[in-house]
């Protein structure tokens, strides 16, 4: 077993933390942007989902400098939010959770698009023509469809979380037990004189992680798939 410090602990625990509050936090802004952009007609379409899978494009710094003039203290977004709810992101835990969420939310969306675009329409207009409401039909048609393209966009954007380093660094800065998550960690360790032995046991405790995350997944996927074909 690997022995790390408490900081790097630290780094681990808060790494998992920012990764599964960015994938939870999320999942319905994803479901619905994906909904949107699968069945809706509307003016500005291509606008949006451009918008969507910017963060994909743009450098991580970029990203994470626009998060920091928005969200930041003196930003019009996070000045209000502290001075009427008490919520700070920048330099916390809580800002390396946004940058994360932000920069995981293009693949998010992208899976469970796909998945709501693989849907066959027909089921979904008989449930209709029995009396079924479009949200019952969602909720028990198209929902339980999507399911394996919901697990897969949340895994993509918790391992996307795990990995990025710009964006979060840029925002909240890298402080070790506030901040420091296992890519900022691993950057320190290779900037300082024998932090090789630490980079390689946060490298490997990365990959085991990212290897259990999707391992985990591929078992729901092909859980739920079974289930489908059951029913």
């Amino acid at each position: 077993m690997l022995d790390l410090t408490p900081d790097e602990w630290n780094a681990v625990r808060l790494s998992i933390k920012v990764g599964l509050w960015a994938m939870a936090a999320s999942l319905p802004f994803g479901i619905a942007i994906a909904l949107l952009l699968a069945r809706g007609k509307f003016w500005g379409k291509s606008l949006l989902n451009g918008v969507v899978h910017l963060p994909l494009i743009l450098p991580p710094v970029v990203t994470g400098y626009l998060l920091l003039l928005s969200f930041g203290r003196r930003g019009p977004i996070g000045s209000f939010l502290d001075e009427y709810f008490g919520i700070v992101f920048s330099f916390r835990w809580t800002g390396a959770a946004l940058a994360c969420a932000v920069m995981g939310f293009p693949l998010m969306v992208r899976a469970i698009r796909l998945s709501i675009e693989a849907v066959d329409r027909r089921l979904e207009a008989a449930a209709g023509t029995l009396g079924a409401s479009p949200l019952w039909v969602f909720l028990t048609v198209t929902l339980p469809l999507i399911l394996p393209g919901i697990v897969a966009g949340m895994i993509l954007s918790f391992a996307k979380a795990m990995g990025e380093f710009g964006a979060t660094i840029t925002f909240v800065s890298n402080i070790p037990g506030e901040t420091q998550t296992l890519p900022s960690a691993i950057y320190t360790f290779t900037q300082v004189p024998g932090g090789d032995a630490g980079a390689m046991r946060l490298t490997l405790i990365s990959i085991a992680i990212s290897m259990a995350a999707l391992v985990v997944s591929e078992m729901f996927a092909r859980r739920i798939g079974q289930r489908l074909d059951i029913g």
